[in-house]
């Protein structure tokens, strides 16, 4: 398990290459899912230094704040409000540009101007969602998407 985070400069595509191996060796041998959840948003917000990222965990039919980096955030989220309980009733990615146009925005910090949502999905079932706030208006796209999904492939879930 490496304990160690590299950080690195250069385009988007590039730091994702250096950083996806590094996420791959801090999950390694670790079976904790909380451990896991805690150290890949440490290295998302470290890395990007993104103002926000973290996860929720789908309870008892809402999501439930899970291990984040970033200010403190909404506690629960019910299902199809907001991006983020949007994002797990579709069951896909949400790019949003400008959250301020996206309707039924929850805003939790007024400093996010944009986002993105990647839900975790086992047994075509969501489980959780993978939730990264920006300050800057149109921060993510579909590099993000593609690294941010791979990401979330490497979490094992039980």
């Amino acid at each position: 398990m490496a304990e160690d985070l590299h950080i690195i400069s250069g385009t988007k595509e590039e730091q994702y290459k250096a950083l996806v191996p590094q996420i791959k060796a801090l999950l390694e041998g670790e079976p904790d899912l909380i451990a896991n959840l805690a150290n890949i948003s440490g290295a998302l917000k470290e890395q990007f230094g993104w103002l926000w990222v973290g996860f929720y965990i789908v309870k008892n039919e809402e999501l439930v704040l899970g291990p984040f980096q970033g200010p403190v955030a909404c506690t629960r989220i019910r299902y199809g409000k907001g991006v983020c309980g949007a994002a797990w009733k579709e069951a896909t990615t949400l790019i949003v540009p400008d959250v301020e146009q996206f309707p039924g925005h929850i805003a939790c910090s007024s400093l996010s101007k944009s986002e993105i949502v990647v839900p975790v999905i086992r047994g075509n079932i969501v489980k959780a969602l993978l939730d990264v706030d920006s300050t800057s208006l149109e921060e993510f796209d579909t590099t993000d998407q593609q690294y941010l999904e791979e990401i979330i492939s490497l979490i094992e879930w039980n």
